[in-house]
């Protein structure tokens, strides 16, 4: 198993850092490196944004926590993830961003809010944000590697980490943009092929799929005598709804996804990209969330580590032991696969969490605070320090908490990073796109409720504050990350119009001469062209 296992990822290591040497010459410039020259395919487009957005966590963390969770309702998520997080997200966002962010020349998400609402300080602000949630929610992608690794190699987790933030580093700082994308394309076609394979040996292994569904049906839950996990919305249908409406509308106000569709070419290619992305998704989120839902088929195996309580009691799985449990006894040439799969997941995500907040950092903060006009040869090398920066920041904390179990406050901090971004971000720029009544100041609360509940999230699950006696509001709302999340996000969809009712509005011609760019319609012709006009 271990030289097969070597040969496929030394051969994907060296195609890794193959792209990133040949598209060098795309990152050049501030344009080119941060967005590709906005001149990047359907195809390309739409495989950054699946890889981005389906990493190793939810193939190996969520999928085994809430497969074990909810059983086969867990494929609710992966659904949810498919038509909510990439069908919707590209029909209702794709247009309006690229357009618009080429129009006002907004190079990411902070970026937008500056020019959207002729603030710099809010733009600042922004980018701070990105920079305190992205940092855990990047160190989170190495969960899981560690026993998955160990079913292949004996060899220390934080020599594992090590390999894959120095790979990715090579190739991001290399080639920005277009490195990543190509990369992206590359490591989605793995996660294809390996998600496929995957669940097509689990069934195969529990006789089948009806065979594997009747064994799954006999499993008893709290309140059931069987049939829970194979039910179609599972024990808990509420907390499920949850989680869909987490996973798959937070999307909407990730930097790191929206990103993706500052760098399409055109208008054309957006809507390839939307059947493209959607098809991706339902196999890939769709397939992870379906095969943990059969992982309490695996419930005695000794593979899987349990929380025990003071008597020596099993209280619950370590939900990242579940899957590499349940890829244990598969062949040699499946783990090869799966080794494989989850370090293209993990490595197409941290390179485009990396890349968004070097650049934005680095665009929004430093460029700002300069006294001096700074050229985009200095600009770029400024993202390449940052980028460096951050993935040195994640793979520290990875090591951390991998050596320190007991170090718990980074566990909850990356629990809460994609509630506090998706709340603070997902209402204002979704309103800011579609509606010019949109006022500064309700942008700015926006942020405060969205950063605001996430923060508080993380103090009451630090500490351990019971807030059951909250009354059943509060004590739904801050129940878990989860809860929270999806509350910051829901809440800022009705604070922003509300706000906004009620303060100061922009400036109307300013804010018409935004919206003029949706009055014509921007073909593959025209982008060529304004591509050519910026190189005059």
């Amino acid at each position: 198993m271990i030289p097969l296992t070597v040969i496929m990822l030394v051969c994907f290591f060296a195609v890794m850092i193959g792209v990133g040497m040949y598209t060098r010459k795309h990152a050049t410039d501030v344009n080119g490196f941060v967005l590709g020259g906005r001149g990047v395919g359907p195809w390309l487009t739409a495989f950054a944004f699946g890889t981005s957005y389906f990493s190793a966590v939810i193939f190996v963390g969520y999928a085994g926590q809430f497969g074990w969770m909810f059983g086969l309702a867990s494929t609710w998520a992966g659904l949810g993830n498919a038509f909510i997080g990439s069908l919707l997200a590209w029909n209702i966002l794709g247009r309006r961003t690229r357009v618009m962010t080429q129009h006002i020349d907004a190079k990411t998400m902070p970026d937008f809010f500056g020019k959207r609402f002729h603030s710099t300080p809010l733009k600042v602000v922004a980018s701070l944000i990105v920079f305190v949630f992205l940092i855990p929610y990047t160190a989170s992608l190495y969960n899981g590697l560690s026993s998955l690794f160990g079913l292949v190699f004996d060899i220390p987790y934080w020599v594992v980490i090590a390999i894959m933030a120095v790979l990715t580093g090579i190739y991001v700082i290399f080639g920005g943009y277009m490195a990543t994308a190509i990369n992206d394309f590359i490591q989605g076609i793995i996660m294809l092929v390996g998600i496929s394979a995957v669940i097509l040996a689990v069934l195969s292994q529990n006789g089948g799929l009806l065979a594997a569904t009747q064994k799954l049906s006999a499993v008893p839950a709290e309140g059931w005598t069987g049939g829970a996990f194979s039910s179609f919305f599972g024990p808990d249908p509420l907390f499920l709804l949850f989680v869909v409406i987490l996973t798959s509308l937070g999307t909407w106000g990730l930097p790191q996804m929206v990103g993706k569709f500052y760098a399409i070419k055109s208008e054309k290619d957006i809507h390839k990209g939307t059947v493209i992305s959607t098809v991706f998704a339902i196999i890939v989120a769709g397939g992870c969330y379906f095969l943990g839902g059969f992982g309490r088929l695996y419930a005695s195996s000794d593979k899987i580590k349990w929380v025990v309580d003071a008597a020596g009691n099993k209280v619950k799985p370590m939900f990242d032991t579940i899957v590499p449990a349940m890829l244990s006894t598969l062949p040699s040439i499946i783990i090869a696969v799966v080794i494989v799969l989850v370090l293209s997941a993990s490595m197409s995500t941290l390179s485009s969490l990396v890349l968004t907040s070097s650049s934005t950092l680095t665009l929004d903060v430093i460029k700002p605070a300069s006294k001096k006009d700074m050229s985009e040869k200095k600009q770029v090398l400024i993202m390449r320090i940052f980028i460096v920066f951050f993935i040195l920041v994640s793979a520290i904390i990875a090591v951390v908490k991998d050596a320190n179990p007991g170090v718990t406050f980074i566990a909850q901090m990356m629990g809460v990073s994609w509630g506090g971004l998706a709340g603070a971000f997902l209402a204002p720029y979704l309103y800011g796109l579609y509606w010019k009544g949109v006022t500064k100041a309700s942008t700015v609360v926006c942020f405060v409720w969205g950063t605001g509940l996430a923060i508080t999230q993380f103090v009451i699950s630090m500490a351990k504050i019971d807030v059951s006696g909250w009354g059943p509001f509060f004590s739904l709302m801050f129940k878990s990350s989860i809860h929270s999340g999806v509350f910051a996000m829901i809440g800022g969809l009705i604070i922003v119009p509300v706000v906004s009712a009620f303060t100061k509005k922009e400036d109307k011609a300013s804010v018409d001469e935004i919206f003029s760019c949706y009055d014509k319609k921007h073909t593959v012709e025209v982008a060529a062209k304004e591509r050519i006009d910026e190189t005059k």
